[in-house]
């Protein structure tokens, strides 16, 4: 057991060195952090490295099964921080190129995968949607470092983008939960009667789950913060996080992930946010999120596309599929929301990176048996790409002189 611990030590300080160098390197490149801890991940699993079959860690059977509830533990985490960073007043006060432009953002890939994989690839219906939820997250964080730069993310483009990406996320998380509800353990083909309970159980969930939340989490948090034991408020909102992230499947029949989003979006609303999003970052991106992204490494073998035909055209087929959609769906809400052309197309290439939340999508898809590796493969393909594509394609359309042009974007 001493070895095994010894192991298991080890093998955390090395992951979690690699994902933090990797990540490093990705900034200097100026490439967002998620970028370089993923190919960490891709270097040090089955793709290149192996790292779990080495000796010393071959020995450790149980070091894959600990190393993905690690991971699981950092999508929780993940998914609490984001419904943190949301804020719902301000997306009540979403401008329509917000709503537009998150609304066909979302729909436009999932609908366009799904027929091109039913029809083109032979995927199953259910396999075909959810990768059509994987194509329609979003990450626009390198997108708003892009904008940033070129002194135009406090232009209609740049707060239109951020305010899409808010409606892209929440629409995207709850579709997974009504996919998850109807597609997994106890839906699939059932009766008019099951189908009405599911819907059912799904909106009890969500109903009760934000009225007990929303009355007793400010309550409950000022209470912990004045309790004399260490980051009470802290320990507080993990059980919550925990807690909702239970009950989401075992009552609700929705994804964990959604419980955690949900306890996050409670906690947003309590005068402890900021403290709460300081707290829990730290713990999350010094060890579990990078342990997240090492682990889909892990669990990726890119040699798959490299002897599979098939494969390779799906990784293809996914590319054209991410850039097209976005730009096609998202540009089309933005023009809808009132942009002129050029400033929608911008704010179309702006939406096309994928990431993490793609990613937490995906992994999903991968534990419910939906999703085949060569999928798995492909959908990691497809987010490095278009996260290198992003910048570079949103540089093109800013002429040189945008910088200074923008700085004062009310003129």
């Amino acid at each position: 057991m001493e070895k095994e611990l010894v192991t298991f030590a080890l093998a955390l300080a090395a992951f979690i060195f690699a994902a933090k160098m990797l990540g490093y390197l990705s900034v200097r490149f100026n490439q967002p952090v998620v970028f370089g801890e993923l190919l960490a991940g891709l270097l040090l699993g089955p793709s290149v490295l192996n790292v779990l079959e080495w000796g010393f860690f071959a020995e450790f059977k149980e070091l894959e099964v600990v190393i993905e509830h690690l991971a699981f533990l950092g999508v929780l985490f993940l998914m609490f921080l984001a419904g943190l960073e949301v804020e719902l007043e301000a997306m009540r006060r979403a401008g329509k190129v917000a709503v537009w432009s998150g609304f066909l953002g979302s729909i436009t890939p999932v609908l366009a995968t799904f027929l091109v994989f039913t029809w083109g690839f032979d995927m199953t219906p259910k396999q075909a949607v959810f990768l059509g939820l994987v194509m329609g997250a979003t990450s626009v964080s390198i997108s708003a470092q892009t904008l940033m730069e070129l002194g135009v993310l406090r232009t209609p483009v740049g707060l239109g983008l951020l305010g899409a990406a808010v409606v892209d996320d929440v629409l995207i998380i709850l579709l997974l939960s009504a996919f998850v509800a109807f597609a997994g353990p106890g839906g699939g083909e059932v009766g008019l009667a099951a189908l009405l309970w599911i819907v059912v159980r799904m909106a009890l969930f969500f109903i009760a789950a934000w009225a007990l939340g929303a009355r007793f989490i400010p309550r409950l948090s000022h209470w912990a913060q004045r309790l004399p034991i260490s980051e009470g408020l802290t320990a507080f909102a993990l059980v919550v996080m925990m807690l909702y992230a239970w009950a989401a499947e075992a009552g609700g029949h929705v994804a964990a992930i959604t419980g955690a989003f949900l306890a996050g979006l409670l906690f947003a609303r309590t005068p402890y946010h900021s403290r709460l999003e300081r707290n829990i970052s730290t713990m999350a991106y010094s060890w579990l999120v990078p342990i997240f992204f090492i682990n889909i490494g892990l669990q990726t073998d890119l040699r798959i596309l490299a002897t599979s035909t098939s494969g390779r055209w799906e990784a293809l087929a996914l590319v054209l599929l991410a850039v097209a959609t976005k730009v096609i769906g998202c540009g089309l809400g933005a023009r809808l929301g009132g942009l002129n052309w050029m400033d929608a197309l911008r704010l179309g290439v702006g939406m096309t990176s994928r990431g993490e939340v793609g990613l937490i999508v995906a992994t999903v898809g991968i534990g419910m048996n939906i999703l085949p590796p060569s999928s798995l493969a492909a959908v990691v393909l497809m987010v490095v790409v278009t996260t290198l594509l992003t910048p570079i394609a949103l540089r093109r359309l800013y002429p040189t002189t945008a910088k200074t042009a923008a700085s004062n974007p009310e003129a």
